[in-house]
Formats: C-alpha cells, structure tokens, sequence
C-alpha cells in the first residue's frame, strides 16, 4: 500500500517574498471525486500529467496512489470529467537534504501560500525554515480539494 507522510505549514508571505529561490512551476489540477473519505486527482504540470488516489488522512498520514499518465490525456480529463479545480506555482525548496514544497495558489485561493514536507515516517526530524509559519496538518479547509469548494477568497 503507498503512503504519504506530510506535514504542512503556512508561510510567511513577507519572508517568502524576500527569499531567493528557484523557478516555480505552473500546476492545473481538478478532482474526479471529493469524498471526505477519498479523493481522485488530476494534475498536470508544465510537461507531465498525473492521476492521484488518496484516502483519508489520520495525522500527518494518508494512502495514496499516484501515477504519471500522457500529458495531453491529463488536459482531457481536467476538461471533461473535473469537478472542481485550482491552479498554483509550486516552488522546491531543499532545506537540510529535505525537500519543501511551497504551493502559491492562483485564483480564487490567491494570497495563500502552503509549504509541505513529505517524511519517512511521523516523527522524523526536520529542520523548519525561518519562512515557514504555523503548522496546519490535518486542517481540512487548507487540503487542495477543498479549496475547489471553499477557496481563500471567502474566508
């Protein structure tokens, strides 16, 4: 079975901006299905597309499937069977031999910036970035197919 261990934070939106980093890439995902149990997921990044399968989340902890599809098949799937969708540019950042993954959301969901950290398992240690703020791990209206349903802009 895959598993995901992750952990997420809110950046400091004034910190992150003052920071050099690379180049971020551009991501249109939709959702097949938004259960809150289960989720299907199609990604499509600048040059790759993705199916994802995840279940619920215990913790930092969750299954999760993925697998990399033709890209053009991705852009069929958003077109015709997406439910909902979100765009974001996510940056990688290695921090420590780790790599963090910092979302800035696009759209609806603009002016919210997550950073993620995929672990070997629930209590490895990790150094945390002075541009990484409060953890929200396990907070439902910050997991990507919510934000579909109930993006930032109404909070």
């Amino acid at each position: 079975m895959g598993l995901e261990i992750e952990r997420k934070y809110l950046v400091n939106e004034l910190k992150w901006e003052a920071l050099q980093k690379p180049e971020g890439e551009y991501y249109r995902q939709g959702y097949l299905l938004t259960d809150p149990n289960k989720t299907i997921r199609v990604r499509q990044t600048t040059t790759q597309g993705f199916l994802t399968i995840k279940g619920i989340s215990v913790g930092a902890v969750r299954t999760e499937f993925e697998y990399e599809i033709p890209f053009k098949e991705a852009g069929e799937l958003l077109d015709q069977f997406s439910t909902a969708e979100l765009s974001k540019i996510r940056y990688k950042i290695t921090v420590d031999g780790k790599v963090w993954e910092v979302d800035e959301f696009l759209g609806d969901n603009a002016g919210l910036i997550v950073a993620e950290i995929e672990l070997a398992t629930e209590d490895e240690n990790f150094s945390i970035p002075e541009w990484v703020g409060v953890e929200v791990t396990g907070k439902q209206k910050y997991y990507n197919s919510n934000l579909t349903n109930k993006p930032f802009k109404v909070w």
